[in-house]
């Protein structure tokens, strides 16, 4: 049973509360479809993009291989890398629900390529296999950042619905029908009353308020005035 004197404002006041909570699950609900949707969408574009990151990565150890085989380990450590000192990654953001999306670009094209002094086409083919890897990697990484930000704020906004739906709409809805209840019962004793003072002919001015209304009175004084 609530606490909460049993008076007409009150029950106002949280029916108004009800209404700002249910619009408040509603938002959550939807915005649980959306970010869903999006991390579908996401999922589907980081499974085709780690394939192709599989596939340059296997191509890599081959030409890794083939390089090995031509100058030896020893030979191959020496072999010059790409040079990424002005190399830059683009990265376009965009935000959903509030979540903040990347998607990111490594620009290495214009970087100068060092000469090297035993010069092979399994060396040159394994530099530029790697490059590929690297510049795959990049885009993935900022796509796995998007999946783990949006399925961090997707189960936030699932425990904040589930908050609401089943805990504390729920308890608004029994405060509001304990207090309604409470609230016809004065009435019924104030019917009460007003008929067994018109059955002995007392006037109501001369007996008083009902026991009801008293305390109905009584409850509307102890409400703090703003």
């Amino acid at each position: 049973m609530s606490d909460t004197n049993p008076t007409r404002s009150v029950v106002i006041e949280m029916k108004d509360e009800r209404r700002a909570m249910h619009e408040g699950y509603v938002f959550l609900d939807e915005k649980c479809l959306l970010l869903a949707g999006e991390i579908l969408r996401e999922l589907e574009r980081y499974g085709r993009l780690r394939r192709d990151f599989v596939a340059l990565h296997d191509a890599a150890l081959e030409a890794l291989r083939e390089a090995v085989l031509r100058h030896g380990l020893e030979g191959l450590q020496v072999y010059p890398p790409a040079d990424l000192a002005q190399a830059q990654v683009h990265v376009r953001t965009r935000a959903l629900m509030g979540v903040r999306l990347q998607e990111a670009e490594l620009d290495a094209r214009a970087a100068p390529v060092p000469v090297a002094v035993n010069r092979s086409p399994e060396g040159e083919a394994c530099r530029r296999a790697f490059a590929a890897v690297l510049a795959a990697a990049t885009t993935l990484a900022a796509l796995s950042g998007n999946l783990e930000r949006l399925s961090l704020e997707y189960r936030r906004s699932v425990r904040r619905a589930r908050a609401l739906q089943d805990v504390m709409l729920p308890e608004l809805d029994r405060s509001i029908y304990d207090i309604e209840n409470r609230l016809e019962e004065l009435e019924q004793e104030d019917a009460i009353w007003m008929r067994r003072a018109a059955g002995e002919g007392e006037p109501a001015e001369a007996a008083g308020p009902p026991r009801g209304q008293a305390r109905h009175l009584a409850d509307e004084v102890k409400q703090p005035r703003p």
